[in-house]
């Protein structure tokens, strides 16, 4: 690297970027959630991104410390912070951290909305052979069963 590029420069544009998707992630979200959405699961995807969040950021303190340990890779102290996670400078987690925020961000983003409209209802109790408003729920007859 020349001039006074840094690693920690060099990781913004991805931050940035995994930023304003995360952002737009959470206006689709939220108006999802206005158009009648249920509220069901928030807790358990906000549970379960943070507990993969930290074993993200665990495995890779932990893998950046072997290859930087046995000399796989190596960093120029002259473009590091100074700031350092065990032997790897602070500035790698960057990359980790943008994964967090990316993951479930293009979750939301391209999860397809169910149309609740085209759903019918079931009705128990309503007659035998019906499951939902007018759709026969007897399996198919095989060819010699047919009368």
């Amino acid at each position: 690297m020349t001039g006074t590029t840094t690693y920690a420069l060099l990781a913004v544009p991805f931050l940035a970027f995994a930023a304003l998707v995360a952002v737009a992630a959470g206006v689709v979200a939220a108006r999802r959630r206005g158009a009648g959405r249920r509220r069901t699961g928030i807790v358990g995807g906000v549970v379960s991104a943070v507990v993969t969040g930290v074993a993200l950021l665990v495995m890779t303190g932990v893998f950046n410390n072997v290859i930087v340990g046995l000399g796989i890779v190596a960093y120029d102290d002259a473009l590091i912070s100074g700031a350092r996670v065990g032997l790897f400078p602070v500035e790698d987690l960057a990359y980790s951290i943008g994964a967090v925020l990316l993951l479930p961000s293009c979750w939301v983003l391209l999860e397809r909305p169910r149309d609740r409209s085209s759903v019918h209802p079931t009705v128990r109790g309503a007659g035998r052979g019906t499951g939902t408003v007018g759709t026969p729920t007897q399996p198919p007859r095989r060819p010699e069963e047919t009368p």
